[in-house]
């Protein structure tokens, strides 16, 4: 898809997923909740969903908003106190949104995930019948991270990744991210040689510029959480546009602000999605050349005589990254031993182990329905 019919499936999308950062919704002085800045969010929003789009707005701003009721000067480093800002500011929060939407005559619901809502199977199919059971009945869900109970969400992670597979789950149109930077650039954006990147055909096509950088001092997330989670809307064939909050009106409209990530041509489907990037894996394998030729270039299962190497503590059922020779992860799939098991097995094949052990073990390490090629 060429990028003006990109913008334009942007501006007709039908189900559309809004991400907004922290730093999107605090005031620059204090880093309290900025009511003024939410309400002209939603403004937007309720316009596009008062036309008859189904929206999804994908919130961050919880720890922020509990800084100022808990007479905290800044955001807090230790885990305990983020959750107890996030456990008082969530109600904050939604009270703010609601009173926003309100005004249109829009109802909100709200949507806390974790980690495992995503990436457990039966809870992710039961996150989708919610949303979609909200959308349905004409709610705006507003999701967000149950930081009050989550730990690697508050440590590693902005909502970002979050909004892209809230995306992909619903079989959203379009993935508008938001945050304090107008779109992305060639290098930082205060340089004064700094280019703004207007189409991105290919995430993998960004390897050479700099997009590190780890968020603001409300907020937790970076450009590169940005870029990662258009990586994974591009894989499931969804457009994304990445812009700053005051220009959401032009960018849900398809006009040429932000960087606008194409689609990808062909989507996974939902199952390799969801291994691919919806799982964390619980530990890994490693493959010999021969392994790897038959996973990449026959489709077939990956068999024990093929691995070389187990790290890590996992049990049957988990998710484990497959990496090769070079150290590079090609795979990820759902493992059918535990870890104590795969040291004893590995190089063997399994009509010898089936043999010499039994014939319970004459199967897969992971069976190709399992696995999904990175």
């Amino acid at each position: 898809m060429k990028p003006d019919g990109t913008r334009r499936a942007v501006a007709d999308a039908r189900r559309l997923v809004v991400k907004v950062g922290s730093s999107s919704l605090t005031s620059a002085a204090g880093g309290e909740l900025d009511v003024a800045r939410l309400t002209a969010l939603v403004n937007a929003l309720a316009v596009r969903h008062t036309a008859g789009t189904e929206v999804v707005l994908v919130s961050s701003g919880a720890i922020a908003a509990g800084i100022s009721p808990l007479g905290m000067s800044t955001r807090p480093r230790d885990l305990a106190s983020q959750q107890a800002a996030a456990s008082v500011g969530q109600g904050v929060l939604l009270s703010a949104y609601d009173a926003a939407f309100a005004g249109h005559g829009h109802t909100i619901g709200q949507v806390l995930l974790t980690v495992d809502d995503v990436t457990r199977r039966t809870h992710y199919t039961n996150a989708r019948r919610t949303l979609d059971s909200l959308l349905g009945l004409g709610v705006v869900p507003i999701v967000n991270e149950n930081d009050t109970v989550a730990t690697d969400e508050i440590r590693f992670g902005d909502n970002d990744r979050l909004a892209a597979l809230v995306a992909q789950l619903i079989r959203a149109d379009a993935l508008v991210l938001l945050t304090d930077v107008d779109a992305l650039y060639t290098a930082s954006p205060s340089d004064p040689g700094a280019e703004r990147v207007p189409v991105v055909a290919d995430p993998s096509e960004l390897a050479h510029i700099s997009i590190g950088g780890t968020g603001s001092a409300v907020g937790s997330g970076g450009m590169t959480t940005k870029v990662e989670a258009a990586t994974i809307a591009h894989a499931a064939c969804i457009p994304t546009v990445l812009t700053c909050a005051e220009q959401v009106c032009a960018a849900i409209a398809g006009e040429d602000v932000g960087t606008l990530f194409l689609p990808g041509e062909r989507s996974r489907g939902s199952r390799g999605l969801w291994l691919a990037y919806a799982t964390s894996p619980r530990g890994s394998v490693q493959i010999d050349a021969g392994a790897v030729a038959a996973l990449r270039e026959r489709g077939r299962s990956l068999l024990p005589a093929g691995i070389t190497g187990v790290t890590g503590s996992f049990t049957d059922g988990d998710p484990i990254d497959v990496i090769g020779p070079d150290g590079v992860v090609i795979a990820r799939g759902l493992v059918n031993y535990t870890s104590g098991e795969l040291p004893h097995l590995m190089g063997r094949s399994t009509k010898e182990l089936a043999e010499a052990i039994g014939p319970q073990y004459e199967r897969e390490v992971i069976h190709r329905d399992h696995l999904a090629i990175l």
